[in-house]
């Protein structure tokens, strides 16, 4: 059993930065490959990014490359978002998922954090 928290969501103005945490209870964390998706209201939950369990490949959605670093951190249990040059479409709840293997279905979900940047 793997446990989710999401932190580190708040407000920003266009053009700053953020940096979302996602920990990880349990001694397994680095055999799930992790992704965020960010859900916008009145949408459907999109995919963000996702990186694999040993941190070298990572993958992310054409509207957010360039912009975020998905980024884990294996001896802290913990998968990073860097959010640069945040736009007000990037306003979004955002959740973390693991997975088996990058791919495959999604097993624990967080609870999300809110993001919200202003115009």
């Amino acid at each position: 059993q793997v446990q989710l928290v999401e932190s580190g969501g708040g407000l920003v103005q266009a053009g700053g930065s953020l940096r979302l945490s996602c920990a990880a209870s349990g001694r397994t964390f680095s055999n799930y490959a992790m992704d965020w998706f960010r859900q916008a209201p009145g949408k459907e939950r999109e995919f963000v990014a996702a990186i694999g369990w040993r941190g070298s490949s990572t993958y992310y959605a054409d509207s957010v490359k360039g912009r975020f670093t998905i980024s884990r951190d294996n001896a802290k249990n913990t998968v990073y978002l860097q959010m640069n040059s945040l736009k007000p479409e990037d306003t979004a709840v955002y959740y973390c998922a693991a997975q088996r293997q990058i791919g495959t279905a999604y097993i624990y979900w967080g609870q999300g954090t809110q993001v919200t940047v202003s115009s």
